[in-house]
């Protein structure tokens, strides 16, 4: 069983009152971590050391903090191993799932380390002769980073990787699913020379998740939150943080729609489909979750579908490479099953998968989805894709954005420009022509609307969110004032 302490002030150290919680495997039900249960106190001593680190942190030149990030990237990749068993253990996810986050991982600290010398500002003409005024960014102060546990090492990099370039230090609040996975990510970073108190994580039990997230937010040394998870959760971080009018990055949930228009390529989009709805398990928030596919061609896309979402190979994880792991617990699975057996009983069909055992799920593709039936509004988060026929462009697109959400969406047509009309009235932060609704990369900017949040993560758009804009002048001469 994995070990985990909190790190805070640069030492491993246990929750103040000794309390522990255990994480167990989805898959066996066997213990997989006993972590530390941080509470208030603890939560208060991790942001004093980061308070504490600040002013020696945010004067370090961008040349150093580039080197030490860079630094991170490369310890972050010595440890590929460990992150492996424990996404393993602790999420269910598969290898090939568990190694791409540990690269995605590296490239997202490698991007900061490049954006410390990309934090300008600008000399603004004024009306005040002799007058030097500057719009200069400077780093926030104190940043908490609250990551979820789908895409671990992702995640929780991004949580902290841009902070920390812009010159903030960090609170990082692990997922109570995955502790060991997140304060792995602490331990690299200390590993690569990162001073005591810029990183310190924070792991908990479920049951105080709301005493320790709300102990963050109201913390007054605390100046900006990013939260990536639910939107469930996200509209209370973002209550709670707005009575103390601090600034929140909030990227949620999603119902990625994947537009099939009549002159798509289908074996192309066919591809993008299964990429996009399983891999991960449908575990992401960009996942594929409905493909809006014109009537002319729709029985040709679900047969081509349907058998390549059968021929997945599914198993338990640790038992070896596989396509399709393990869903993240029992209850997610059984919420996933009975979304699928309200849309059959309404009328759907059922053209691959269906079965499960436990948290092992087939891919599974449900066709004739329709309003009436809840899979159409909520997000299955699981390996479920949905099928809703639609007849012409104006069709698909009232069906794309008619939902709460607004991540990201694709359209797949081999008329360019008749897919980017319809790609610029798609209601979503992200929207990719002939290509799978998952993709990122850490330069860019990438966030939703509606309900899928607000602010963006990559690149120059993270400086915005993690630093603030202040003008300062210079007065070279006398000014003449009326009184």
């Amino acid at each position: 069983m994995n070990e985990v302490e909190l790190l805070i002030g640069g030492k491993s150290v246990s929750a103040r009152d000794r309390q522990v919680f255990l994480r167990n495997n989805p898959v066996t039900g066997q213990s997989a971590t006993r972590a530390a249960a941080a509470k208030s106190h603890d939560v208060d001593e991790a942001i004093s050391m980061a308070a504490r680190a600040y002013p020696a942190w945010s004067a370090t030149g961008p040349g150093l903090r580039r080197e030490l990030l860079q630094r991170a990237t490369d310890v972050l990749v010595t440890h590929e191993k460990e992150f492996i068993s424990h996404m393993i253990a602790e999420t269910g996810s598969t290898e090939g799932w568990a190694s791409f986050n540990v690269m995605l991982g590296a490239s997202l600290l490698r991007e900061a380390a490049a954006m410390t010398s990309q934090i300008s500002g600008e000399v603004i003409p004024s009306d005040i002769p002799q007058n030097l005024a500057l719009a200069v960014r400077q780093p926030r102060g104190v940043c908490v980073g609250i990551a979820p546990w789908n895409a671990p090492v992702i995640l929780g990099v991004r949580a902290l990787a841009m902070p920390l370039a812009c010159g903030n230090t960090i609170v990082f609040k692990a997922s109570e699913l995955c502790p060991a996975v997140h304060r792995l990510i602490g331990t690299a970073m200390q590993e690569a020379g990162l001073p005591d108190g810029v990183v310190n994580v924070l792991t908990n039990d479920p049951s105080d998740a709301a005493e320790v997230v709300g102990a963050l937010i109201d913390h007054p040394l605390v100046r900006h939150i990013n939260f990536t998870g639910s939107t469930r959760v996200g509209r209370i971080i973002a209550e709670r943080a707005a009575k103390h009018l601090k600034p929140v990055l909030l990227e949620l949930g999603g119902k990625a729609p994947l537009i099939i228009l009549d002159d798509a390529e289908i074996d192309e989009a066919v591809n993008a489909a299964v990429f996009g709805a399983f891999l991960n398990q449908g575990q992401i928030c960009m996942s594929t979750d409905r493909v809006i596919v014109d009537e002319k061609i729709a029985d040709e896309f679900v047969q081509k579908l349907s058998a390549r979402a059968t021929a997945l190979p599914l198993q338990d994880p640790s038992l070896g490479p596989t396509v399709l792991g393990s869903i993240v617990s029992n209850s997610s699975a059984e919420r996933i099953s009975m979304l699928v057996d309200d849309a059959v009983a309404k009328g759907a069909s059922v053209t691959a998968g269906g079965n499960r055992s436990g948290t092992l799920m087939e891919a599974t593709v449900v066709d004739c989805v329709t309003p009436q039936m809840r899979i159409y509004a909520e997000e299955s988060f699981g390996p479920v894709v949905t099928i809703i026929r639609v007849n012409g462009d104006e069709h698909a697109l009232q069906v794309a954005n008619d939902t709460e959400f607004g991540l990201s969406a694709a359209i797949f047509s081999k008329n360019i420009a008749r897919a980017w009309n319809l790609a610029q009235r798609v209601e979503s932060g992200i929207c990719h022509i002939n290509a799978s609704t998952v993709h990122d990369e850490p330069q860019m900017p990438f966030g939703g609307v509606k309900a899928s949040g607000y602010g963006r993560f990559g690149g120059r758009s993270a400086i915005d969110e993690f630093t603030i804009l202040r003008w300062i002048t210079m007065q070279s001469g006398k000014r003449h004032y009326p009184f």
